[in-house]
């Protein structure tokens, strides 16, 4: 990185289907802009990393969630999400509308996200935590501390909790 150039962190946390996009279309919007990024995935973000990604979503806590059903927007409310299959239905919709839309999946931002030089770092107490290995996450992963990732998010001009 050179001294001149712009950085950006992101502190990813989340792991579920509609919680992989923003921090990966950011970081390949900014990698594509010329700024150095990092991302930081620890607890459940941690999951954007495995080699195979199973992402779901569900309507549960997310009180916000509309879908795009017969020309409108259906608001798909929490106690839906009590139902037994409706996580399953609700991933299969969101699926089916990402593949519509034609929008990138997650894999195919993540690998963007590798292609563009952005750093990914696994937390390693998340690791040790949720008793993942190495070998379960993508490559080109570097296995860092809380206090490394600080020592990158205090240089950069740009830092994101998602």
């Amino acid at each position: 990185m050179s001294d001149n150039q712009k950085s950006m962190s992101i502190i990813v946390t989340k792991g579920t289907l509609d919680w992989g996009y923003p921090p990966l279309i950011l970081a390949t919007t900014a990698a594509a802009m010329d700024l150095q990024v990092t991302l930081f995935f620890t607890f459940y973000g941690l999951a954007l990393l495995k080699k195979k990604l199973d992402l779901k979503v569900t309507t549960l806590g997310n009180a916000a969630m509309e879908m795009p059903m017969m020309g409108m927007h259906m608001a798909m409310p929490n106690l839906i999400g009590a139902m037994p299959g409706m996580d399953s239905m609700a991933t299969m919709m969101m699926k089916d509308m990402i593949k519509k839309k034609g929008v990138a999946s997650v894999e195919e931002l993540r690998e963007a996200a590798v292609e563009s030089g952005v750093r990914m770092l696994a937390c390693q107490m998340t690791m040790d935590l949720f008793e993942y290995e190495a070998k379960d996450l993508i490559d080109g992963v570097e296995y860092v501390g809380a206090a490394s990732y600080i020592e990158t998010a205090t240089k950069c001009d740009i830092n994101l909790f998602i």
